[in-house]
């Protein structure tokens, strides 16, 4: 498998750029109210790409031997997606008004940023380490 690291990286870098992608441009749709928001490949798309983001991450740590109890960076990334996935939630759909969601969006997007700070630093100062 640490054969295929190179690709599974790569794959992994694109998913995660098209779930952000992809998250901002719902979110833009959400606080603007577009009714293609509600399309069913709208629903399902990023589900698909989530689940590759996810699935390629766990290969990458168990290829890797990264724990999280062992990687601070890591634990920090980990705690940082599931603020991403709750703020994302409000973001696109639980938010009652636009600007509930667009706070959330934006805080979605820091989330994000955090995360992506936490590994290329490899510290959970992210980007001040």
């Amino acid at each position: 498998m640490i054969e295929h690291y190179v690709l599974i990286k790569h794959l992994h870098i694109t998913a995660a750029t098209l779930s952000i992608l992809f998250f901002m441009l719902r979110a833009w749709w959400s606080v603007r109210e577009v009714p293609l928001l509600q399309h069913r490949w709208v629903k399902v798309v990023p589900h698909l790409i989530d689940t590759a983001l996810l699935v390629l991450g766990v290969m990458l740590m168990v290829m890797l031997s990264l724990w999280p109890h062992q990687h601070p960076w890591l634990a920090a990334k980990l705690i940082a997606l599931l603020a991403y996935i709750g703020l994302g939630t409000v973001a696109i759909k639980r938010g009652s008004t636009p600007a509930i969601r667009g706070v959330a969006a934006i805080a979605a997007i820091l989330a994000f940023l955090y995360m992506l700070g936490a590994v290329i630093r490899h510290s959970p100062l992210s980007w001040l380490a």
